[in-house]
């Protein structure tokens, strides 16, 4: 087995962690690599073990991210095109998405040894249109957000679903999220969490300015479209990720993308055990 450790080098128990990861790795006897851009960050690793980024992932049978839940969800959407697996160890605070705790790394033998389950996770394709071509595209491993810029005005965005009008907002935002970012940022506004296995979109309104304003939960067969009204300044954002504008009279369009993200799962905890010990508090 060949392993890429991919680490976030701004966590600041990420350099101790990786290296601890690469040791624990070289004593069980398993090839891995890291980005040559981190020879000098980590300069007790032999130098056989950089390679150029770009030759990271796809040279590898399995992806082993360092940092938080961005960190892992950075090196999933690079696992995934790849169609390799992915195992996050924390070097953060909460790593919701974690599978294993810097503590923990000794369990990284039932990792070479195949003792582990696959929790296969839907992702979202977000598409930006204009004039009918596609002038931007990403996939998300948590959630599309359309929100508002600069100004402090509210965002009308229509909702469409398979190209029926559904809803008008007038918020910050909306959240288009898959059951993963159920426990993200749609979970901070307000919305419920969805069991991961139960392939779904969910959509949350940020600050809707309604009396009534709820999450709706759509079949994962449903493309979404989203309209934002003219004069409005509105950016997508992609799990997190840089905001791209949105132009006058452009389409976002949601749906259920093709690939899956596959997290390695060593541990016997069950999402709702995760989910207990993590939002509790448990698990900080």
């Amino acid at each position: 087995m060949k392993i890429a450790v991919l680490p976030n080098m701004t966590r600041v128990n990420a350099p101790q962690v990786t290296l601890e990861v690469c040791s624990n790795l070289s004593a069980l006897g398993v090839s891995f690599v890291l980005s040559n851009k981190y020879s000098q960050a980590l300069s007790t690793v032999s130098p056989e073990h950089f390679v150029p980024e770009n030759e990271l992932v796809a040279s590898c049978d399995a992806v082993i991210a360092v940092g938080g839940d961005g960190s892992l969800i950075h090196a999933a959407k690079k696992a995934a095109l790849c169609a390799k697996p992915v195992l996050g160890v924390n070097a953060g605070r909460l790593a919701y998405m974690a599978g294993l705790e810097s503590t923990e790394l000794d369990l990284l033998r039932e990792l070479i040894n195949g003792n582990y389950s696959i929790d296969r996770r839907m992702m979202l394709k977000a598409s930006l249109l204009k004039n009918g071509d596609e002038v931007f595209s990403a996939y998300c491993i948590n959630d599309a957000v359309v929100a508002r810029g600069s100004r402090m005005e509210l965002l009308e965005t229509s909702l469409s679903c398979n190209g029926t009008h559904f809803m008008t907002y007038n918020s910050d935002g909306i959240i288009v999220a898959t059951p993963t970012g159920s426990t993200a940022y749609s979970f901070s506004a307000g919305g419920p969490v969805i069991e991961p296995t139960v392939e779904s979109i969910l959509v949350t309104p940020v600050c809707n300015h309604a009396l009534l304003s709820r999450s709706v939960i759509f079949g994962e067969d449903s493309v979404l479209g989203v309209s934002v009204s003219g004069g409005c300044e509105a950016y997508l954002s992609c799990d997190g990720g840089e905001g791209t504008p949105v132009p006058d009279g452009a389409l976002i369009s949601i749906e259920k993308a093709p690939i899956y993200a596959d997290f390695i799962r060593i541990k016997s905890d069950t999402f709702m055990d995760t989910l207990g010990k993590k939002l509790s508090g448990r698990g900080i």
